[in-house]
């Protein structure tokens, strides 16, 4: 993955797993800040995001 240049009015939904899934690798972990190029409370709310949507079952945990 690229990085891309974050936007300071970004914001992550829990129920947009397509976008979510741009920030997640092959195995299912979310990128680190030095790949997806956001700011630390952007990454936060990343986080925060997918942890969400892995718990209603739109992303999964892991990947075989």
């Amino acid at each position: 993955m690229r990085k891309i240049r974050s936007n300071p009015n970004m914001y992550f939904d829990y129920r947009d797993a397509k976008t979510l899934q741009r920030y997640l690798d092959n195995y299912g972990r979310i990128e680190p800040v030095s790949k997806t190029g956001l700011s630390a409370k952007q990454q936060r709310q990343l986080a925060v995001a997918v942890k969400r949507a892995r718990h209603i079952a739109l992303l999964p945990f892991v990947t075989k």
